[in-house]
């Protein structure tokens, strides 16, 4: 999720866990601490100017379940041997604000669809539940006012009222988001499964800022269909258009380590283009066709032999503002052809 809401969720958990008397400080600890993991964007930056290594190494050592509670634990020992003794006075409750305000940010990351590495140093597949936006106002706002509330009110009751009042109503949206996704994946597994690609992999992913309109992309042998549901406005079997990918350039450049790490990272999500003889790869997971935030140009074609190149990100060249508003709309209206651009539409009936 985007810093301001990590760091006021770190802020929520950690000044609804302290003494009434320590609540403000509390509120500067754990917007600190909500947002520390980020900062792992830093020596990645210094370390390394691979893009795609900058992306896959982004959300890992520093979001793992592993290895966060570590780094509570050192954080609390040190406020309590050497601080100014708002912790040496109530550890225990210090400590679990400390934990929560670390913990939460990976826990929360993983439910968007960018790929979290909660078990870090293990190699799963990074953990991408992917029912919440990177950035979502109907989350965030429950979270806000309790911050805001229990700024102005410090050791009151109803400072801790709001802030766990802000925490119940951020987490129902949460559970919405579950649910929501679960009736958009239903309606995409009939409509698949009347193409014959019951079996393919898919997944299903909120459009910017909101959990009614959704997106489901499902990858078949030749490439991709994509397929959008909104909850408020469609009432019919889900429409998906046919994308083509170049699978047999993605099949001849499959070993290249950046090839292979993106595969790990995305899940397979992958689509394939080759332009002037160079192989492009798209993140089908972010973004939405023909725009994709992060495409990478990984390989080169000469003589009909290939060869790895250093990385390239290509830009996004959709207008932010523009995407929002046809966002909006498409919320609340149901359009007569499944989408702008599409090769080929394919309607399940």
């Amino acid at each position: 999720m985007d810093s301001f809401t990590q760091i006021v969720l770190g802020a929520s958990v950690a000044a609804a866990v302290v003494p009434a008397t320590d609540r403000r400080a509390a509120l500067a600890a754990g917007a600190i601490l909500g947002t520390l993991p980020d900062l792992d964007g830093i020596p990645i930056a210094l370390m390394t100017d691979d893009p795609v290594l900058r992306m896959t190494l982004h959300r890992g050592l520093t979001h793992s379940l592993l290895v966060l509670p570590l780094i509570a634990v050192a954080i609390w020992w040190l406020f309590k041997r050497f601080g100014k003794g708002r912790v040496a006075a109530s550890p225990v409750r210090w400590f679990w604000a400390i934990a929560l305000a670390l913990i939460t940010h990976p826990l929360l990351d993983a439910f968007t669809v960018y790929g979290t590495q909660l078990w870090w140093p293990l190699r799963p597949p990074p953990a991408m539940w992917s029912s919440l936006f990177i950035i979502d106002p109907l989350y965030t706002i429950w979270l806000l006012a309790g911050v805001l509330v229990a700024l102005f009110a410090g050791a009151r009751p109803l400072g801790k009222r709001a802030l766990v009042f802000g925490l119940v109503l951020s987490t129902a949206y949460i559970g919405w988001s579950l649910v929501a996704k679960t009736i958009v994946d239903r309606e995409a597994e009939r409509s698949l499964a009347t193409m014959g690609l019951a079996d393919a992999p898919r997944f299903s992913v909120p459009m910017p800022a909101n959990t009614l309109l959704w997106r489901v992309v499902a990858m078949t042998p030749d490439g991709y269909v994509e397929g959008f549901r909104s909850l408020a406005a469609d009432r019919g079997p889900m429409r998906f258009t046919a994308y083509a990918s170049d699978t047999r350039a993605l099949q001849a450049n499959a070993g290249l380590p950046a090839v292979r790490r993106l595969a790990w990272f995305n899940h397979g999500f992958v689509g394939a283009t080759v332009v002037d003889d160079r192989l492009q790869l798209s993140d089908l997971r972010m973004g939405a066709e023909p725009d994709y935030l992060f495409r990478f140009t990984v390989a080169e074609r000469a003589d009909g032999a290939w060869r790895a190149v250093p990385p390239v990100q290509a830009g996004m060249p959709r207008d932010i503002a523009g995407t929002l508003r046809a966002t909006w709309a498409r919320i609340w209206r149901e359009p007569a052809l499944p989408g702008l651009g599409s090769e080929e539409a394919v309607e399940a009936h």
